[in-house]
């Protein structure tokens, strides 16, 4: 059954997420007065990515709501505990405005959109919320590019959960085995796809030392994933992408 669709990740596939996080956060503790908090401003760094990880992975797992997971994280990163709903929302909110000035998509992104334009139809499925992601791509003036946009937060299930790809293929009115899933994660994204039915792609920037997971494919660039599509490598094919 031939590949008719490609359904994206967003942060750190398309889009640039390490660097938007690392520049917005350095600016925004900056402006915050809180550098002085930390031997440098990459420690801080360090302790806001250990808690994002801590605190989306309760997410994930079922245990609470988007907001409140973004609430306990700035409650930790600023050993706060007993801050407000509403103030742990408004440095937040201070927080995103720097992030935002620092978006931006991979220089491959485009580029391989329009390579697939003709041949294969397009939808996002993200493990974060619609009216963020939504709004990411709009704002970076992609978003007319896809289909259809699905989201965790929105959905009830998040990746690696098969219901969560089930429901990019319920969206688009494919099998699971017609649609592609690209991603930058090998677990949650490539091998989550792949036990769902769906052809597993990692999209590997960094040049991770060893194998991919066993039946998932690994691209470097985006620039590599046309030709992958078209070698049909999941049935049998000699794959050269690793």
């Amino acid at each position: 059954m031939p590949i008719k669709a490609v359904v994206w990740d967003i942060d750190d596939t398309i889009f640039d997420y390490a660097s938007a996080d690392t520049t917005g956060m350095r600016a925004h503790l900056t402006a915050e007065g809180l550098l002085e908090r930390y031997e440098s401003a990459e420690r801080a760094l360090e302790r806001w990515r250990l808690l994002t990880q801590r605190h989306w992975a309760r997410f994930g797992a079922g245990g609470v709501t988007f907001e409140a997971q973004r609430r306990d994280r700035v409650r930790d990163f600023l050993d706060a505990p007993d801050l407000s709903d509403a103030v742990a929302d408004a440095w937040y909110l201070r927080y995103v405005g720097h992030y935002e000035s620092a978006w931006s998509l991979f220089p491959d992104t485009v580029p391989t959109l329009d390579a697939l334009a003709d041949g294969y139809r397009h939808a996002v499925l993200s493990n974060s919320a619609l009216a963020v992601q939504d709004r990411k791509l709009r704002l970076l003036g992609v978003r007319d590019r896809f289909e259809a946009v699905l989201c965790a937060a929105d959905l009830g299930f998040s990746k690696p959960a098969a219901e969560a790809f089930h429901a990019a293929c319920t969206a688009l009115g494919l099998a699971p085995a017609e649609i592609a899933y690209v991603g930058d994660q090998p677990e949650i994204d490539a091998r989550g796809a792949r036990d769902a039915g769906l052809l597993g792609i990692w999209l590997d920037r960094d040049g991770t030392t060893g194998a991919a997971p066993s039946g998932v494919h690994r691209i470097r660039r985006l620039s590599e994933l046309p030709a992958l599509l078209r070698a049909d490598t999941r049935f049998g094919a000699p794959s050269t992408f690793g």
